[in-house]
């Protein structure tokens, strides 16, 4: 009776996990048995890994083999394992100990063909992160995972075509591609903000939101521009730094939205779903959970357009992951966790048939009531910016371009900066921002501005602003202040924040 070892990842969401996959081959009838909580895919591998073992000219123990995917409690997912479970299995009756040893130091990656084709994997740049992170000095990829693979640095990484092909590298060392290191980023931004004729004001509430995080609710008539400032608000957005790149494209790699040639997403990403979207594709879902819409922007924007539209059980859905910036699925022996720290940006059209405010409208009385009782009133109490984009707005006055994404972009940048100065020296993490700092710091250092504080003093008790509110306006007004160079902020700063929030959309 001989054990052959070989390595693998599981994940959980966004984390992985070293798996040892131990393989007996002894006596019994002829068989493969394979234990360690798989799931379907895992326990179809039987049939795979032996058809392609024999496709590629290679021994195969004609008796009973137990397969055991340690630690045992964690369950395991998708077709990952498979070039594990074959390593693990023609290792086991070999007196190889170069051979046994490379295996006990490499992470094997990839799904098997029954052809011997080794295919490519979702989830890739998160699985060799926990390889580096545990300590191995090795990851083999399928080919068409390489550049993804490449984008991790500090582990070797190695791809494979086929399982002869990687069979040759196990037993001598050599034979497996090395894929150059790191992927190209993404180009430039397609869109610049320049190409937004008038809307001043839109255009205004685009900067400050951006400098501070905040989400933002546009309203207006068709064709006033709500779609084009909302693409264009990731061309404001400070560069993503690296480790929030990886954590971008990590997320995209498990959802299998990241392109072939394993491109790193540089840039903030914009998400925008279909009004018709279901819950679970916004915040995420199903029996092996995988990350939603509101996941995929993390650290970028998330657009909901025609907002009004969707329903508010879908909305809602939404309010509790905005505030705490993650997403839990929990399942019966699971539970795992997805990062949506992302910045909301909704639109929507004033009525039905968007021209409440001509003489043209044509919607009824109920059909105007229909329409405010869109959204809760929860979800729209957790929007910091809200604007009114008008027809009159959008006339090009001189015909110049407007001001570029790159200007905008600098002032957003030594604002953020401002604020990362001031909540580091309060003790708080560097990527927090004026819109996600703890309320009950924000209160605490509010109270620099007697003038500006009575003022919100009085538009709470008056019922102006609800107590979220009054947060929301002194974020607001922290953020203003930034964005002048102040050291803290004013009355004139309090009264431009009311301004932005209060300007009632429903």
């Amino acid at each position: 009776m001989t054990v052959g070892t070989a390595l693998a990842v599981g994940l959980c969401g966004v984390e992985g996990s070293i798996v040892e996959v131990e393989a007996d081959v002894g006596r019994g009838l002829p068989g493969i048995y394979i234990g360690g909580l798989g799931d379907a895919a895992v326990g179809e591998a039987r049939e795979r890994v032996r058809t392609a073992a024999a496709n590629s000219e290679m021994a195969w123990p004609r008796t009973k083999i137990v397969v055991s995917l340690s630690p045992a409690h964690m369950r395991k997912h998708g077709t990952g394992f498979d070039l594990a479970i074959v390593c693990a299995v023609l290792i086991a009756n070999s007196d190889n100990a170069e051979a046994k040893g490379r295996l006990r130091r490499t992470v094997l990656i990839g799904e098997l063909g029954l052809d011997g084709s080794i295919r490519p994997v979702r989830g890739v740049l998160p699985a060799v992160l926990a390889a580096r992170d545990a300590g191995a000095r090795w990851v083999v990829v399928p080919e068409a995972n390489a550049q993804e693979a490449a984008l991790v640095d500090g582990i070797a990484v190695g791809t494979a075509a086929d399982l002869q092909q990687l069979w040759r590298w196990v037993l001598t060392g050599e034979g497996i591609a090395t894929p150059r290191s790191g992927a190209p980023g993404q180009a430039e931004f397609a869109v610049d903000l320049s190409d937004v004729d008038g809307q001043s004001q839109a255009r205004f509430a685009l900067e400050v939101a951006a400098a501070g995080g905040h989400h933002l609710f546009m309203q207006g008539s068709p064709g006033t521009g709500k779609s084009m400032l909302a693409e264009r608000l990731p061309t404001i957005l400070p560069p993503l730094t690296r480790r929030q790149q990886l954590e971008v494209t990590a997320i995209h790699s498990v959802a299998g939205a990241l392109d072939q040639s394993g491109t790193l997403i540089t840039h903030p990403p914009f998400v925008n779903p279909h009004h018709g979207a279901t819950a679970a594709a916004l915040v995420g879902g199903g029996a092996i959970p995988r990350p939603g819409a509101i996941s995929l922007a993390h650290h970028g924007v998330l657009f909901l357009d025609e907002v009004t539209l969707m329903r508010p059980a879908v909305t809602d859905a939404l309010r509790t992951p905005l505030e705490t910036g993650s997403i839990a699925h929990v399942r019966t022996h699971h539970r795992v966790v997805f990062p949506c720290r992302t910045q909301l940006v909704m639109a929507a059209n004033p009525c039905r048939c968007g021209a409440a405010y001509a003489s043209e409208c044509t919607c009824t009385a109920t059909d105007r009531a229909r329409h405010d009782r869109a959204l809760s009133g929860p979800l729209c109490d957790r929007i910091d910016i809200n604007v009114m984009l008008t027809p009159a707005g959008a006339i090009v006055g001189t015909g110049e371009p407007g001001e570029p994404s790159a200007a905008v972009r600098e002032r957003v940048v030594e604002a953020r900066e401002r604020a990362a100065h001031r909540w580091r020296a309060q003790g708080h993490a560097a990527e927090l921002t004026n819109a996600t700092v703890p309320r009950a710091r924000m209160r605490r250092q509010a109270g620099l501005n007697p003038e500006a504080m009575a003022l919100l003093e009085y538009k709470l008790k008056a019922g102006e602003l609800s107590r979220r509110g009054v947060d929301k306006v002194i974020a607001l007004a922290w953020t203003l202040a930034d964005l002048d160079g102040a050291a803290t902020f004013t009355f004139d700063h309090v009264t431009t924040a009311c301004g932005l929030h209060d300007e009632k959309i429903y």
